[in-house]
């Protein structure tokens, strides 16, 4: 899968990762639904963080369609609401 980083570039990431991504983003999705803005931060920094390690960065010239879009670090919650949709991030 091609995971798009906003702001950053695109990773690709094994579909065995997805368990370890998919419980961020239920993580991410409870503090959002709370209105935590600093479990919101914590965890969606946790998200990219993960991404990050377990992703291959692809070269900066590659355009590859990314699957997935994740906000950049810097993100509000109110802009991450916006781009979700009641799936989460991660695909199930």
């Amino acid at each position: 899968m091609i995971v798009r980083i906003m702001g950053e570039g695109q990773v690709k990431l094994d579909d065995a990762h997805f368990t370890e991504l998919n419980k961020l983003d239920d993580e991410l999705l409870a503090e959002m639904e709370s209105g935590d803005d600093e479990g919101f931060r914590r965890t969606l920094s946790a998200l990219l963080d993960a991404v990050r390690r377990l992703g291959t960065p692809l070269p900066d010239d590659a355009l590859e369609p990314s699957e997935l879009i994740l906000p950049s670090s810097d993100a509000t919650l109110t802009e991450v609401r916006e781009l979700l949709s009641d799936d989460g991030l991660i695909p199930g």
